[in-house]
């Protein structure tokens, strides 16, 4: 380890390379995923920031956006032990007429309000449920303005025909699709119309937040009447949908994949090289009776050391970039276990590289000190 630790320093210039080529590698793998999980965690905004525990729909509901409606009365299958407070949810897409002219589509969230409710986002504050109390009154993410065709709190525009007003706003809740417009149970049924009775998800609170998966698994025995979720479960569950349909993943993962190949090429032709560069001294330890495998550890060590300071390298890089993402808007999700599961995918391909570096190996002999 000293001794490949001794030539790596000595010989940098040569190995930068390929330290470039690993931070590279390692920067990109975290950043695509970062940026994945960061876009399809915006598709499971009201499952995240509300405070239920258990979400229960219809059985062939794809994501929290795309509910189905369902009897209010079904808020009789939670009237279990471990179960505190149940209430309706209502949502659904309408198109929202700008003042200024033209359409958008947004996404309407209806919630109780009261100071128990489970279902409104954290950001609603106290004052906020009081306004959103009014007929008609909406709450939207500041970012939303320009998009929605509103210049401040107190406009007005209209949505399938009634009228509707901005009373306040909430920050880092920006849809994927449609903006999202935060609003009272009541309000949501006038301006959405649904069946009598109908609502599109069923909300419940328990007792003990560790019952949650309990009475799920009590609620499937009526899985092909509705379909219970904690709400771990249905934002991964809405997570995954948006994942699968827009294809983004695919695409992200190949760039991501590209990444990787590169990087592994050029840190595989900068070790192989480096090795054909060194073969005379090669040669010496070999007349000196240092077997070959010695010699193959040795750069192995070479590469492991190499992969240790690309990671090291692109580290302060990765966050860096993804706190720059999240103040221009990019959000960019960078979990512990994401930068590490990149670090040791990065780590792995450093010493494979290693390994077909290798092959140089085979012509060293201590022939070669008389050529």
């Amino acid at each position: 380890m000293s001794y490949a630790l001794s030539t790596l320093w000595y010989e940098r210039q040569r190995y930068l390379p390929a330290v470039l080529a690993v931070a590279f590698s390692c920067l990109l793998i975290a950043l695509q995923c970062g940026l994945l999980r960061g876009l399809f965690s915006i598709t499971s905004i009201p499952i995240d920031e509300s405070s239920a525990d258990i979400w229960v729909g219809h059985p062939d509901v794809p994501s929290v956006d795309l509910g189905m409606p369902i009897p209010e009365a079904w808020q009789s299958y939670l009237a279990l032990p471990e179960v505190a407070h149940t209430e309706p949810y209502m949502e659904g897409f309408a198109y929202w007429k700008k003042p200024t002219g033209g359409m958008e589509l947004v996404l309407i969230i209806g919630t109780r309000m009261g100071p128990n409710a489970i279902g409104p986002v954290r950001q609603l504050t106290t004052m906020h449920r009081t306004a959103l109390s009014e007929p008609s009154a909406v709450v939207i993410d500041e970012g939303e303005f320009s998009r929605l065709g509103i210049a401040k709190v107190g406009d007005t525009a209209e949505i399938l025909g009634k009228r509707v007003r901005v009373v306040g706003t909430v920050s880092g809740l920006r849809s994927l699709a449609g903006p999202y417009l935060f609003c009272s149970y009541d309000t949501a049924r006038s301006i959405l119309n649904p069946p009598a009775g109908q609502c599109t998800f069923i909300l419940a609170k328990c007792h003990d937040k560790k019952d949650s998966a309990k009475v799920v698994e009590a609620l499937k025995v009526h899985e092909k009447k509705l379909y219970p979720f904690t709400t771990e479960q249905f934002s991964q569950y809405s997570q995954l949908h948006w994942l699968t349909k827009t294809k983004a993943g695919i695409a992200l993962g190949a760039a991501a994949f590209l990444g990787l190949l590169v990087g592994a090429v050029v840190t595989s032709t900068t070790l192989h090289s480096a090795t054909i560069a060194s073969l005379k001294e090669y040669a010496v330890l070999r007349a000196l009776g240092i077997p070959r495998w010695r010699m193959s550890m040795m750069v192995l060590a070479q590469s492991f050391w190499v992969g240790i300071a690309g990671i090291a390298a692109s580290l302060p890089a990765i966050y860096a970039l993804g706190i720059l993402g999240d103040y221009v808007g990019a959000k960019v999700s960078l979990p512990f276990w994401l930068v590490g599961g990149a670090c040791v995918i990065t780590m792995a391909m450093a010493m494979i590289s290693g390994v077909y570096a290798l092959r140089s190996l085979r012509e060293v002999e201590p022939v070669t000190l008389l050529r």
